[in-house]
């Protein structure tokens, strides 16, 4: 079985999403969210899947719809036992740079919040690495690096940290070179995902992605690899479940 460690699942169509994946043999999402709002959507989601896990918090394009005052509800939010991460926070100085202080007051509560409860986080880091590897190390958290696009260098210092890389549909674009870089990386510090509805791969870019076409992506990272499908999908699998804590035993 393999395990979806990022998407973004809706409460409209997540039955037939889920339905989907399962008979894709992907048997285990992990729903994160990108604000209070999507959050609360997903923790309600839960109780409705059995495989189905949440991560919540705040995207850091959304910093400025924050309210500290809503923070309790976080802090609520993560009791849920299927709560197993805090995601996705970070920094995005691509589309916003004017708002950087705020990204970082904002990235370091729910860093907080998540070391102060043993939770793995879950970051998004673009155009804002050397920020984020510094505020990272100020805190003791690991987690995932979702989306990983960066250089060797960069991968080796996020694992010296404890962190694994977020690995998807990048990977199969044409003009994509993160094959270059991850064929570098031991498969044991790589978890798969999609980002669904985002960063469809090939050949299905022309539809919106599904947690269904994970095994299309093992597929390339097995091929960059030079090892079996069924050696990515046991290694990666297990990354996640020890990540997040979920016990795959009986998913199947």
């Amino acid at each position: 079985m393999f395990i979806d460690t990022h998407c973004h699942i809706k409460s409209d169509n997540a039955k037939e999403y889920v339905n989907n994946a399962i008979n894709a043999d992907v048997h285990v999402m992990i729903n994160a969210s990108e604000d209070l709002k999507s959050s609360l959507e997903n923790v309600s989601l839960l109780d409705e899947f059995s495989n189905l896990f949440g991560c919540v918090g705040v995207h850091p394009l959304n910093v400025s719809e924050y309210d500290e005052i809503s923070f309790n509800k976080f802090e609520e939010m993560i009791k849920h036992n299927k709560v197993k991460a805090i995601g996705e926070i970070g920094l995005d100085y691509y589309y916003s740079k004017e708002n950087k202080e705020l990204q970082k007051k904002v990235f370091r509560q729910f860093l907080k919040l998540a070391e102060d409860n043993n939770l793995p986080v879950v970051i998004h880091s673009r155009e804002a690495t050397l920020d984020t590897i510094k505020i990272l190390k100020e805190y003791k958290v690991t987690g995932v690096i979702h989306c990983f696009s960066g250089s060797l260098e960069v991968a080796l210092e996020y694992i010296k940290m404890g962190f694994s890389l977020g690995v998807g549909g990048v990977l199969t674009f044409k003009n994509s070179k993160l094959f270059e870089v991850i064929k570098e990386v031991p498969l044991e510090y790589i978890v798969l995902e999609t980002d669904a509805p985002f960063l469809t791969p090939e050949p299905y870019r022309k539809y919106k992605n599904e947690s269904k076409y994970i095994p299309v992506i093992a597929e390339n990272l097995a091929y960059h690899k030079g090892v079996s499908l069924e050696c990515v999908r046991d290694i990666t699998t297990k990354n996640a479940s020890l990540i997040f804590d979920i016990d795959i035993s009986n998913m199947v």
